[in-house]
C-alpha cells in the first residue's frame, strides 16, 4: 500500500530534480517535488539535489523555505544531499560566498568545486560502506570533505590511483544521524542503491516516530 511507502520530497528550486524523483521511485518511495513550506511539512524525508549551491541558498530564502527547512532538519527530518546538497548540509563551506546560507546537519567542512570546473568532471568506482559491490560515481564541479567531527561516519573516499590525482583519498560520502550526503551524483548513473539506502533510513526513522507516538 502507498501508505507503507515513505513520501520523500526533492527540493525543486534548482538542479537535477527530475533525476532524483525517478531514483527515489525506483528505490521504493513515493517522491514529490518541494517548493513550498506546506509541501515540506508533509514529507518523511528530503533530498537536496545537485545544482549550484549559492543559487539554491538564495532561492531557499526567497521561497521562505530556509528557516522551515532548518527547523525540520533540527527536529530530525531525514535528509540526503548530493553535490550542492552536501554543501548546503555542511556546517562550514570553504570557497563559498560570504552571504551563502548553510542548513547544517553535518559536522563537516567541505570545499566547493574541489574537483575543478565542469570540464574537469571525474568518474571513479568507490567502495561505499553499507552498499555491496563497487559504486560508480560521477563528480561534476563537486565538493569534497576537508574534515569531519568524531560524530560523522565516513562512507566513501576516492581510491588512491594515478587517475584520481589530487582527489585521491578525499572523503566523498558521509553520514551523521539522519543525514546522508555524497559529493557525487548517483541519480545520473541509473544505480538506485544510494537512494535505497536513504529510503531505508527514512523507514527506520518513521518506525521510531510511530513507536514514540504509540507510547
Amino acid at each position: 500500500m502507498s501508505a507503507d511507502r515513505p513520501l520523500i520530497g526533492v527540493l525543486a528550486l534548482q538542479g537535477d530534480v527530475r533525476e532524483h524523483l525517478a531514483a527515489l521511485t525506483a528505490a521504493g518511495a513515493r517522491a514529490t517535488p518541494v517548493r513550498r513550506e506546506s509541501e515540506l511539512s508533509e514529507v518523511d524525508g528530503i533530498v537536496l539535489p545537485g545544482g549550484e549551491s549559492t543559487t539554491m541558498s538564495r532561492l531557499l530564502a526567497t521561497f521562505g523555505l530556509l528557516d522551515p527547512l532548518r527547523a525540520r532538519l533540527a527536529d530530525g527530518l531525514p535528509a540526503y544531499g548530493s553535490c550542492a546538497g552536501m554543501i548546503l548540509l555542511a556546517d562550514k563551506a570553504l570557497d563559498g560566498r560570504a552571504d551563502q546560507h548553510q542548513l547544517g546537519g553535518l559536522e563537516v567542512t567541505v570545499r566547493r568545486n574541489a574537483f575543478g570546473r565542469q570540464v574537469d568532471s571525474f568518474e571513479a568506482d568507490l567502495d561505499f560502506d553499507g552498499i555491496d559491490g563497487p559504486l560508480h560515481a560521477v563528480f561534476i564541479r563537486a565538493p569534497w570533505v576537508e574534515s569531519v567531527s568524531a560524530n560523522v561516519r565516513v562512507l566513501a573516499t576516492v581510491p588512491d590511483t594515478p587517475a584520481a590525482g589530487a582527489a585521491a583519498g578525499r572523503i566523498v560520502a558521509v553520514a551523521q544521524g539522519n543525514v546522508l550526503a555524497t559529493s557525487f551524483h548517483p541519480e545520473l548513473t541509473g544505480d538506485a542503491r544510494v537512494h535505497r539506502l536513504f529510503v531505508d533510513l527514512v523507514h527506520t526513522v518513521r518506525g521510531r516516530t510511530t513507536t514514540d507516538l504509540a507510547v
